[in-house]
């Protein structure tokens, strides 16, 4: 194998930046922290009919980071927000009777519509609790829903996530 040591700098250089963005996000995501509890537990977070934990994680992660990204957006200076998930039902589910081709595609249907059971917690900076509570959102119209982004397998959970956070956290800053 051919080495290039000017490539190797050049990613080298590359890498350096994106290095520091992630740890700068990992300290402005402190405002914000996401929890599931026992995920191997959800109804339905799997990346097929027999799911995986590598799959349920990178759902996870990608949840995470969208509630992350929008709660640092809406959340009031000082503020933190803790969400604790209990449960978490993905819309569309998997039909094994329609044969092996179709094990690794999710289909969706409205009677496969999305839930979240989960609580929160906002704290101001010095500790106390601006407001609290547990949620159990099931959206029964949600193939009903405009998604800009019709590519993202998560774009119906995404847009229930979004409208909560807007919502919940928007009456923080009136």
């Amino acid at each position: 194998m051919k080495t290039f040591p000017c490539l190797t700098l050049v990613l080298l250089g590359l890498a350096a930046p994106l290095a520091l963005s992630a740890v700068e996000t990992a300290k402005a995501s402190a405002r914000t922290e996401v929890i599931f509890e026992k995920p191997e537990t959800f109804t339905d977070v799997k990346d097929g009919d027999f799911g995986t934990d590598k799959g349920r994680d990178g759902i996870l992660d990608e949840i995470r980071s969208f509630i992350v990204d929008r709660a640092e957006k809406a959340l009031p200076a000082g503020q933190k927000l803790v969400v604790t998930f209990a449960d978490i039902d993905l819309a569309g589910d998997y039909e094994p009777w329609r044969g092996p081709q179709f094990s690794d595609v999710r289909i969706v249907k409205s009677i496969y519509a999305p839930r979240f059971k989960f609580s929160f917690k906002v704290t101001d900076a010095t500790g106390k609790t601006v407001k609290e509570g547990a949620e159990d959102i099931r959206d029964l119209a949600f193939d009903m829903r405009l998604t800009l982004d019709r590519q993202d397998p998560l774009r119906f959970e995404k847009d229930i996530l979004k409208d909560w956070i807007s919502s919940t956290l928007r009456a923080q800053k009136g």
